[in-house]
């Protein structure tokens, strides 16, 4: 019956059931849960959540521990979870699906080369070009992609609460999104391997010499690689920072740059069993063949997709697509009048600026501080002759005098 409701209050729970009622909605809501509490008492529904968060306040801090994020008030939850939260699960998807497309279309190829050179294992690319693939050309790319993309500011974020609707549908990858990624890779790995060998048959230098063996083919191929993953990934990327800019183009200029130098004459005197591919580079990439190849390559594994989101765009377009165009449509605001600049008179003193003031030394030494008007002492017995004043210690009777004709009361 709980899990049939939208709400649910629990009043004068102990920990150990409020932990229950987050493992309820977890088995039968199947439903991403985030608790979120401020004391002691809420450690075991923290933990049993998919998502804890801690607020830290006056009843300590073992809830912040005990937590996944932590804030100082309760309000920060709504910026957690319609900006943040929403843009983490976007950059993740992202990344995702562009990690697995760059693997499958990497992947394949070897699987249509298989069937040229009689299954022997044979690699279609350079050993060193396997090796750094993952670890240097396409790292960094795909490495500020998940860091720093947003489809939509914070702002408008906060304007429209349904960009969230799309994360808790799991919308942005499952299943069918992994089975996508799949066929657009198989197709890439396909145009990949058969545009350069189809051009690569007839192919001969500037000069007559046929350039049509193994080791220019590899290049080809994996120069075609670094091309149409590099363009795929400009066609994910939403939000550009010179941080992105960097590591994109920087990435391809350490393929070109690594590529000359392992195929350069050098490394082939001082490791020749490790860098066989002598002079391929060069031989190979300052034709005008093979630039119009990877360009023909790279226009039929980008031009399928650039078709599928636009007519996406057209017919069935998605919230995020809305808003974005709402967005980008959006006359600029007007500029605030601008006020005269006011100087900020600061109340607080550092103790630098005491200590170099004048203080209080005049005041000391002149002893006004000690001088203090002289007040009548009020009288300790009201009744000087009694017997229980006169059989105290001299210095405990009053000694003061009372004028002529007053009478005490």
């Amino acid at each position: 019956m709980a899990s049939m409701c939208q709400t649910v209050i629990c009043c004068r729970v102990t920990p150990l059931q409020k932990a229950k009622v987050v493992e309820l909605v977890k088995k039968y809501k199947q439903a991403v849960t985030l608790a979120i509490g401020d004391g002691a008492n809420d450690v075991s529904m923290i933990k049993a959540a998919h998502i804890g968060i801690g607020i830290s306040g006056q009843e300590g801090m073992q809830a912040v521990l005990s937590s996944d994020f932590s804030f100082a008030q309760f309000r920060y939850l709504q910026r957690l979870l319609l900006v943040h939260g929403r843009w983490s699960y976007l950059r993740m998807c992202k990344f995702l699906r562009y990690f697995f497309f760059k693997n499958f279309t990497y992947t394949l190829t070897h699987f249509w080369y298989a069937f040229f050179c009689g299954f022997s294992a044979q690699n279609v690319y350079d050993e060193w070009f396997i090796t750094v693939y993952n670890l240097v050309y396409t790292a960094l790319p795909v490495f500020s992609l998940s860091i720093f993309d947003q489809d939509v500011n914070d702002r408008w974020s906060f304007q429209h609460p349904q960009l969230y609707t799309p994360g808790q549908l799991n919308m942005y990858f499952s299943k069918k999104a992994f089975l996508r990624c799949l066929m657009h890779g198989s197709y890439s790995s396909f145009i990949l391997f058969f545009v350069p060998w189809a051009s690569m048959q007839d192919m001969v230098r500037d000069d007559g010499k046929d350039i049509a063996d193994y080791q220019s083919f590899a290049i080809l191929v994996q120069t075609c690689l670094m091309v149409v993953v590099t363009v795929q990934l400009f066609l994910d990327t939403h939000y550009w920072t010179a941080v992105n800019h960097f590591f994109t183009w920087g990435s391809l200029a350490a393929y070109f740059a690594l590529t000359f130098t392992m195929c350069s004459n050098g490394m082939f005197l001082i490791f020749t069993s490790y860098f066989p591919f002598l002079g391929t580079g060069r031989n190979s990439l300052n034709q005008p063949n093979v630039w119009l190849t990877i360009f023909l390559t790279t226009l039929l594994c980008a031009l399928p997709v650039v078709a599928f989101r636009f007519v996406s765009l057209l017919l069935r377009p998605t919230i995020n697509d809305k808003v974005r165009y709402k967005m980008h449509n959006e006359p600029p605001p007007a500029p605030a009048p601008r006020r005269p600049p006011t100087r900020r008179i600061s109340t607080r003193r550092s103790s630098y600026a005491f200590s170099h003031s004048q203080g209080y030394g005049d005041l000391v030494t002149s002893k006004k501080f000690l001088l203090r008007p002289l007040r009548p002492r009020q009288a300790l017995f009201i009744h000087p002759d009694s017997a229980v004043a006169q059989s105290q210690p001299q210095h405990y009777r009053t000694i003061t005098e009372e004028p002529e004709g007053s009478q005490v009361s």
